[in-house]
């Protein structure tokens, strides 16, 4: 019986886990247009803007895979550049023309950018002299650093959902994810948790 309980006591911790894993911090639906799910089998526009193109690529492809599977057709944007701006970061402006040029129902703009940073100190090693029987009296330990503190970033996606034809706002929301070294696997996170939380919403 013991086994038993522990197991579905872990199971439930898992479910509880996977729950918290595709959360999003907070978000926003007009009612009027995310009901009936109106995105389904619908062509999105994806849009992605971070920093640089590496993260620019990555969150379009994750994104893109992710609006695949829930049911839509992802046209993937052009890429604006590292110096190009938006009028507003996850904003839909910008992505109109090109909306309407690839006959998409609606823009996906996630905006993705540093949140938070955590350091990290190098590896320590410790090193203890003493003796026995008196020989040696107390103890010695040095302490010596093998390597620098290493700093790590958490990635926050801001992400919109605009209807092309009206230009009106249909879902919005904000994820994050905690710092580490993986930039590549919280990007791919955060693509699940604001398609997820669309999903559930109505859109897909």
């Amino acid at each position: 019986m013991t086994v038993v309980h522990t197991t579905i006591a872990a199971g439930f911790a898992l479910l509880l886990t996977a729950c918290a894993s595709t959360s999003l911090d907070a978000q926003w639906a007009d009612p009027q247009l995310t009901s009936g799910n109106p995105l389904r089998g619908a062509r999105v526009l994806v849009v992605c803007e971070a920093q640089d193109q590496v993260l620019r690529r990555v969150c379009s492809d994750q994104v893109s895979a992710q609006v695949l599977a829930a049911g839509a057709v992802p046209v993937q944007a052009p890429d604006l550049g590292d110096g190009a701006a938006p009028s507003a970061p996850g904003g839909p402006a910008p992505y109109l023309a090109a909306a309407k040029t690839a006959n998409a129902k609606a823009v996906l703009v996630t905006a993705v950018a540093p949140n938070s940073t955590v350091a990290k100190p190098g590896f320590t090693l410790g090193v203890g002299l003493g003796g026995f029987g008196g020989n040696v009296g107390g103890g010695v330990g040095v302490s010596m650093p093998m390597g620098g503190t290493k700093v790590e970033t958490g990635y926050a996606a801001n992400v919109s959902v605009t209807d092309v034809a009206s230009g009106r706002l249909m879902w919005t929301a904000r994820a994050s994810e905690a710092a580490s070294a993986d930039v590549n696997a919280q990007v791919a996170a955060l693509s699940k948790k604001v398609v997820a939380g669309a999903v559930k919403t109505g859109l897909f």
